[in-house]
C-alpha cells in the first residue's frame, strides 16, 4: 500500500507533492478519498468539537484545502451568481469571494444545485468549473488569472464532475448532456491544449438517462507512466494526461456513472449509477483488455444499489454507503460483498484517514467505521442534523464539512 501511495502522489503536481496535510482537489492528495492524515477527530456534534462554522448557500461541492486556505464553491440566486470563496482555516473568516454572472435559466436538478464540482489548486492556482458559466482561475489572493468559456451543457440533471491538475494541465470531463466531452486547458493561460470527444456519453435528449458525472483519477500506471482514469458510460478509459489518448480501456459499465474509479494494488475498479454494473480491471494493459485484464464484471440489481458517492479500497477490501443507506465491503479482486450494514442514505464518498474510514450520510451524521472485512464495526456516529450530499476534506488534523447551510471546521 505504501508503494502504491508514493507512485499516485508522483503523478500529482510538484506543489501538491510538498505541500504536507493539503486537500488540494476533490477526494484528496491522490483523488481517491485516501489520505496519510494522523490524529484526525473521532467524535464531535453541533455542539462538540466544532472550532467555527460559516454560513454557505445550499450546494453539494467540498471544500479543499491549502495551508491556511479552504476553498468552496458555491451558486445563490437561483444559479445566476455563482462563486469560488476562499475562506481562513483558522477562524472561518471570508478572505475573498470570485463570483461569475451567468443569467441564462441553466438546467439542474433540485438536489444538486449549481457548482456541484469542487476546486482544485496547487498552491500557484486555485481552479474552479461553474458548468455553462464556465471555469475560471484565480491566484491564491483571489486575482482572475484567466477564464475559459466552455459552451453550455444540457441535463436535467446538472454537472459535478471536478476538474484535476496534472503538471501544466487542467483537465475536465465537461458534460454530461447534448455535450460532453475531455478537455485539457493550460494551467498558466486556460487555453486548449487537447480535447476528447467520447460520443457514447452525448445525450440525444436532456432528459435522457445518459452520462458521466464522474471526476478523472490520476495514478502511475505498472509501467510507471503517468495515467487518468476516466469513467464514461459503457467503458472505462485509463488516457495518457499529456494528450488524451487511450492507455487501454475496459468495457462493462452502464449508462450512467457517478463515482469516481478507485485504484488498488495493481487493480481498478468502476462503477454504475442507478442499478448499472461494476467491473474491476488489472492494470498494465494496452488497447482494448475486458477480455484480457478484466477481473469481474457485477451486473444486476442485486450486486448494485444505487451509487452516487465513491468508495476507499484499503488493502484487499473496498469500502462504500450507497445511496440506499446500505455500507459494504467487498473483495476487490473478486467483487465478493464481504459485509452489508444500513447505516443512513447517502452521495458522500468514503475517506480513509488515521485508520479509520469517515463516510456521512444526508442528515449531516459522520460515521466513523474501522475498516475490517469481518463485520462492519461502527467506531462512533456524529451527528451535524444538517443536510449534506458532499464528503469530508482531512487536513492537518482538522475534518470540513459542508452542509446545505454552514461550513464546517471539526478539531
Amino acid at each position: 500500500m505504501k508503494l502504491l501511495v508514493s507512485a499516485v502522489l508522483a503523478c500529482l503536481s510538484a506543489a501538491s507533492a510538498v505541500s504536507a496535510g493539503a486537500w488540494p482537489a476533490w477526494r484528496g492528495p491522490q483523488g481517491t478519498g485516501v489520505a496519510d492524515e494522523k490524529n484526525v477527530p473521532l467524535r464531535w456534534s453541533a455542539g462538540e468539537n466544532v472550532k467555527w462554522k460559516t454560513p454557505l448557500p445550499a450546494g453539494n461541492s467540498t471544500p479543499i484545502v491549502w495551508k491556511d486556505n479552504v476553498f468552496v464553491t458555491a451558486a445563490s440566486d437561483d444559479g445566476r451568481l455563482r462563486t469560488l470563496t476562499c475562506f481562513n482555516r483558522n477562524d472561518g473568516a471570508p478572505r475573498w469571494t470570485h463570483e461569475v454572472a451567468y443569467e441564462r435559466k441553466e438546467l439542474t436538478h433540485e438536489t444538486n444545485p449549481h457548482c456541484a464540482p469542487s476546486p482544485v489548486t496547487d498552491g500557484e492556482v486555485v481552479v474552479a468549473w461553474h458548468g455553462s458559466a464556465g471555469m475560471v482561475a484565480c491566484d491564491l489572493e483571489g486575482n482572475e488569472r484567466w477564464k475559459a468559456d466552455l459552451g453550455t451543457f444540457e441535463h436535467i440533471w446538472g454537472y459535478g464532475s471536478s476538474p484535476v491538475i496534472f503538471e501544466d494541465l487542467v483537465i475536465l470531463s465537461a458534460g454530461p448532456g447534448l455535450r460532453a466531452f475531455v478537455v485539457a486547458l493550460d494551467k498558466r493561460t486556460g487555453k486548449e491544449v487537447w480535447r476528447r470527444e467520447f460520443p457514447e456519453a452525448v445525450s440525444e435528449k436532456v432528459d435522457q438517462f445518459r452520462g458521466s458525472w464522474s471526476t478523472p483519477v490520476l495514478y502511475e500506471e505498472t509501467n510507471g507512466r503517468p495515467a487518468l482514469l476516466l469513467a464514461m458510460p459503457q467503458t472505462l478509459h485509463c488516457l495518457d494526461p499529456r494528450d488524451g489518448k487511450d492507455i487501454w480501456n475496459c468495457d462493462g459499465l452502464g449508462e450512467l456513472v457517478y463515482t469516481s474509479p478507485l485504484v488498488g494494488d495493481g487493480v481498478i475498479v468502476a462503477m454504475s449509477g442507478y442499478h448499472g454494473p461494476s467491473l474491476a480491471v488489472r492494470t498494465g494493459g494496452a488497447g482494448g483488455v475486458t477480455a484480457t485484464h478484466r477481473l469481474w464484471h457485477n451486473v444486476g440489481n442485486k450486486l448494485n444499489p444505487q451509487r452516487v458517492g465513491s468508495g476507499a479500497i484499503v488493502g484487499d477490501h473496498l469500502y462504500i454507503l450507497q445511496d440506499n443507506g446500505t455500507a459494504w465491503c467487498m473483495e476487490v479482486k473478486s467483487g465478493k460483498v464481504a459485509w452489508e450494514e444500513r447505516l443512513g442514505k447517502s452521495w458522500s464518498s468514503m475517506c480513509h484517514a488515521d485508520g479509520k474510514l469517515y463516510v456521512l450520510d444526508m442528515e449531516g451524521t459522520t460515521y466513523v467505521l474501522e475498516p475490517t472485512p469481518t463485520k462492519c464495526q461502527v467506531l462512533a456516529e456524529n451527528p451535524l442534523d444538517e443536510l449534506t450530499r458532499a464528503s469530508h476534506a482531512i487536513s492537518d488534523g482538522q475534518i470540513f464539512i459542508r452542509t446545505y447551510g454552514n461550513l464546517y471546521c471539526i478539531e
